[in-house]
Protein backbone atom coordinates (compact mmCIF):
# COMPACT_ATOMS: atom_id res chain seq x y z
CA UNK A 1 0.00 0.00 0.00
CA UNK A 2 1.04 3.68 -0.83
CA UNK A 3 0.54 5.73 1.99
CA UNK A 4 -0.10 9.64 0.93
CA UNK A 5 -0.42 12.67 3.35
CA UNK A 6 -2.01 15.84 2.25
CA UNK A 7 -3.03 19.53 3.79
CA UNK A 8 -5.63 21.43 2.96
CA UNK A 9 -4.39 24.74 3.93
CA UNK A 10 -6.98 27.52 5.19
CA UNK A 11 -6.08 31.22 4.99
CA UNK A 12 -7.91 33.41 7.30
CA UNK A 13 -10.71 34.43 4.86
CA UNK A 14 -11.75 30.50 5.06
CA UNK A 15 -10.12 29.89 1.69
CA UNK A 16 -8.35 26.25 0.83
CA UNK A 17 -4.67 26.41 -0.78
CA UNK A 18 -5.04 23.93 -4.06
CA UNK A 19 -2.20 23.07 -6.16
CA UNK A 20 -2.31 21.94 -9.86
CA UNK A 21 -0.01 19.14 -10.72
CA UNK A 22 2.21 19.45 -13.53
CA UNK A 23 1.24 18.43 -17.25
CA UNK A 24 4.06 15.63 -17.44
CA UNK A 25 2.53 13.92 -14.26
CA UNK A 26 0.07 11.05 -13.76
CA UNK A 27 -3.11 13.31 -13.30
CA UNK A 28 -1.48 16.27 -14.93
CA UNK A 29 -3.39 19.19 -15.49
CA UNK A 30 -5.40 18.27 -12.38
CA UNK A 31 -6.15 20.33 -9.11
CA UNK A 32 -4.66 19.02 -5.70
CA UNK A 33 -4.16 19.21 -2.16
CA UNK A 34 -0.68 19.57 -1.41
CA UNK A 35 1.24 16.86 -0.16
CA UNK A 36 2.84 13.42 -0.83
CA UNK A 37 3.95 9.87 0.05
CA UNK A 38 4.95 8.80 3.66
CA UNK A 39 8.28 7.36 3.56
CA UNK A 40 9.27 4.25 5.67
CA UNK A 41 10.15 4.98 9.45
CA UNK A 42 8.68 8.46 9.04
CA UNK A 43 5.51 9.63 10.86
CA UNK A 44 2.62 11.00 9.21
CA UNK A 45 3.46 14.64 10.39
CA UNK A 46 7.19 14.26 9.50
CA UNK A 47 5.93 13.34 6.24
CA UNK A 48 3.82 15.89 6.08
CA UNK A 49 6.21 18.82 7.03
CA UNK A 50 8.26 17.72 4.44
CA UNK A 51 6.50 17.75 1.66
CA UNK A 52 4.60 20.66 2.34
CA UNK A 53 8.28 22.06 3.06
CA UNK A 54 9.43 20.57 -0.66
CA UNK A 55 6.37 21.84 -2.73
CA UNK A 56 5.58 24.68 -0.76
CA UNK A 57 8.50 26.36 0.83
CA UNK A 58 6.67 26.64 4.02
CA UNK A 59 6.92 25.56 7.23
CA UNK A 60 3.72 24.26 8.88
CA UNK A 61 3.09 25.07 12.78
CA UNK A 62 2.58 21.28 14.14
CA UNK A 63 0.35 22.77 16.85
CA UNK A 64 -2.00 23.20 14.18
CA UNK A 65 -1.98 20.30 12.39
CA UNK A 66 -5.32 18.66 12.60
CA UNK A 67 -6.23 15.14 11.20
CA UNK A 68 -9.55 15.78 8.63
CA UNK A 69 -10.56 12.74 6.48
CA UNK A 70 -8.95 9.85 4.04
CA UNK A 71 -9.44 7.97 0.61
CA UNK A 72 -8.63 5.07 -0.52
CA UNK A 73 -9.17 3.43 -4.09
CA UNK A 74 -11.14 0.61 -4.60
CA UNK A 75 -8.10 -2.18 -4.30
CA UNK A 76 -6.56 -0.73 -1.31
CA UNK A 77 -3.63 0.45 -3.02
CA UNK A 78 -3.32 4.01 -1.96
CA UNK A 79 -4.56 5.84 1.09
CA UNK A 80 -4.35 9.41 0.86
CA UNK A 81 -4.81 11.06 4.62
CA UNK A 82 -6.09 14.45 4.66
CA UNK A 83 -4.98 17.19 7.18
CA UNK A 84 -5.99 20.90 7.68
CA UNK A 85 -3.89 23.52 9.07
CA UNK A 86 -4.35 27.04 9.76
CA UNK A 87 -1.09 28.49 10.76
CA UNK A 88 2.48 28.11 8.69
CA UNK A 89 5.34 30.22 8.32
CA UNK A 90 6.10 31.70 5.05
CA UNK A 91 4.08 32.24 1.95
CA UNK A 92 3.32 29.38 -0.46
CA UNK A 93 5.12 29.03 -3.64
CA UNK A 94 4.47 26.74 -6.31
CA UNK A 95 7.67 24.36 -6.02
CA UNK A 96 6.16 21.47 -8.02
CA UNK A 97 3.26 22.45 -9.29
CA UNK A 98 1.64 24.30 -12.34
CA UNK A 99 0.07 26.81 -10.12
CA UNK A 100 -1.49 27.55 -6.90
CA UNK A 101 -5.18 28.96 -6.00
CA UNK A 102 -7.19 29.95 -2.74
CA UNK A 103 -10.51 28.53 -3.23
CA UNK A 104 -13.58 29.22 -1.50
CA UNK A 105 -15.28 25.98 -0.22
CA UNK A 106 -17.95 26.02 -2.22
CA UNK A 107 -15.82 26.21 -5.61
CA UNK A 108 -13.77 23.31 -4.34
CA UNK A 109 -16.25 20.88 -5.85
CA UNK A 110 -15.89 22.34 -9.33
CA UNK A 111 -12.09 21.51 -9.46
CA UNK A 112 -11.07 18.66 -12.05
CA UNK A 113 -9.21 16.96 -9.66
CA UNK A 114 -7.82 12.92 -9.23
CA UNK A 115 -10.85 10.83 -8.11
CA UNK A 116 -9.25 10.11 -4.75
CA UNK A 117 -9.22 14.08 -3.72
CA UNK A 118 -12.84 14.61 -5.08
CA UNK A 119 -13.81 13.06 -0.91
CA UNK A 120 -11.23 14.93 0.83
CA UNK A 121 -12.32 17.92 -0.97
CA UNK A 122 -16.42 17.11 0.53
CA UNK A 123 -14.77 16.68 3.58
CA UNK A 124 -12.80 19.97 3.75
CA UNK A 125 -15.98 22.07 2.11
CA UNK A 126 -17.94 20.44 5.70
CA UNK A 127 -15.70 21.12 7.96
CA UNK A 128 -15.79 24.74 7.00
CA UNK A 129 -19.26 25.18 6.00
CA UNK A 130 -19.98 23.69 9.64
CA UNK A 131 -17.64 25.88 11.00
CA UNK A 132 -19.83 29.51 9.86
Amino acid sequence: MIEVVAAALINLQGQVLMQRRRANRAHGGLWEFPGGKVEPRETDLEALQREIAEELGIALDRDAIVYLAEAADADGGIVIRLYSCRRWHGEAAALDADALQWCDPGSLGLLAMPPLDMPLAAAVKEMLEGAK
